[in-house]
């Protein structure tokens, strides 16, 4: 078709947040619905540091459905991107079929050209895949008119991505169907809950991981005794206990808990045959430094956790961020020739004392961290109204292609 000829295609443009679960997601009961062995519970962080930002356009000149991710184009015909495409179309044409027939049908038979970009590094262990999946859905959702339960939709996606539903703390209900209607994402509070509650994303390498979370997980339930025995018997009670812990902002318990459902999470790793290695050397010594720190206190003043990659996680409140930055970039000494070490969020400067750095005592890993996102929990996905954001230009094409 002639370009002149071309009408204009409708474009919506959203942004979704990266999750960081505490009470860890890792085994499937079901593949190809994504059903998770367990319940989990993540913090929701905020998209003025990490997100990712979508385009969805729609025009009757489009050939055929195509996707762009972080500049270049990947393969539409992935099935879990086709379930979810799939899934809103069948709601959409539900939608126009029961509530209004006389809507607008045109729009349901267009193709769709997406776009997609995350301002962090992807599949570095930093939950790209739940912003994307998340995001992907919410601005399908807006462009075909789908409302309702769409966290049951982006978990077909990726599993976590149902937790990017939402901001604040949100919870994966595991669920018991087989269908898995009733898995799904819940808020537990909102992200205003806990104003006083910091993250800072410690990013040791932003490489891909050498064995990606969905064959990880398959491995895992095949052949960890130990996944089994933490998704019946001990992350139950740590969902409860956690809820708890966030509805009651203790810190205390909040911390702990974080700490230990990590160890187990990549416990559970280790006890896969083969066993999969997603810390670093970075990441043990980080594992150190937060204990030698709150020991020296003598009470938990900050909590780690590790998902799918080496790259720290660390939750502490608002008064402690300056110090332990300080103790990060004392024992992480970061290159010397510039470069911006924290991202995100201003850190204030504080001194370390002589006798703080005694107790910590280690030998400092020079370039260990390569930077440090400061960030805090956020809002869910949003749709962005300004018409000059869209990743998509009036042709239908990326307006920045690599």
């Amino acid at each position: 078709m002639p370009e002149n000829s071309m009408e204009k295609p409708n474009i919506v443009t959203c942004t979704a947040p990266v999750n960081i679960a505490v009470i860890k997601y890792w085994g499937k009961r079901n593949e190809e619905l994504i059903l998770p062995i367990n319940s989990s519970l993540s913090v929701t962080l905020h998209q003025d540091q990490l997100k990712t930002t979508t385009s969805v356009a729609t025009s009757r000149s489009f050939q055929e459905d195509r996707i762009w991710l972080n500049g270049k184009e990947e393969d539409i015909s992935h099935p879990r991107l086709q379930s979810c495409l799939r899934e809103i179309r069948r709601l959409a044409r539900k939608r126009r079929n029961n509530v209004d027939p006389g809507l607008d049908s045109t729009g349901l038979s267009h193709k769709v050209h997406i776009c997609s970009v995350n301002n962090f590094p992807t599949a570095a262990g930093l939950a790209s895949s739940a912003a994307g999946f998340a995001c992907l859905v919410y601005t399908l959702a807006r462009v075909f008119g789908v409302e309702g339960e769409l966290s049951v939709i982006a978990r077909q996606g990726s599993g976590s991505a149902c937790r990017s539903m939402y901001g604040g703390f949100v919870q994966w209900i595991m669920g018991q169907q087989s269908g898995g209607k009733d898995s799904l994402a819940q808020q537990v509070e909102p992200e205003t809950h806990w104003p006083e509650l910091r993250i800072l994303v410690l990013v040791a390498s932003a490489e891909r991981k050498h064995v990606g979370s969905t064959s990880g997980m398959q491995t895992s339930v095949q052949t960890s005794c130990l996944l089994k025995h933490r998704a019946e018997s001990v992350v139950p009670g740590r969902m409860e206990e956690m809820n708890e812990a966030v509805r009651r902002r203790d810190f205390t318990a909040f911390a702990e808990l974080t700490m230990k459902d990590s160890n187990q999470f990549h416990a559970t790793c280790l006890d896969t045959y083969p066993p999969i290695f997603y810390l670093n050397s970075v990441s043990h010594q980080v594992i150190h430094l937060v204990h030698r720190y709150n020991q020296h206190y003598g009470e938990t003043r900050v909590a780690y956790t590790f998902d799918a990659g080496p790259n720290a996680v660390i939750f502490t409140l608002q008064q402690h961020v300056p110090e332990f930055f300080q103790a990060v970039q004392h024992f992480f000494p970061p290159e010397s020739n510039g470069g911006q070490f924290v991202k995100g969020l201003p850190v204030k400067h504080a001194t370390l004392s002589e006798e703080l750095k005694q107790a910590i005592g280690l030998e400092p890993m020079p370039k260990g961290i390569r930077y440090v996102i400061s960030t805090k929990a956020g809002p869910g996905p949003c749709v962005v109204e300004d018409d000059t954001q869209h990743l998509l230009g009036s042709d239908g094409l990326p307006k920045n292609k690599v």
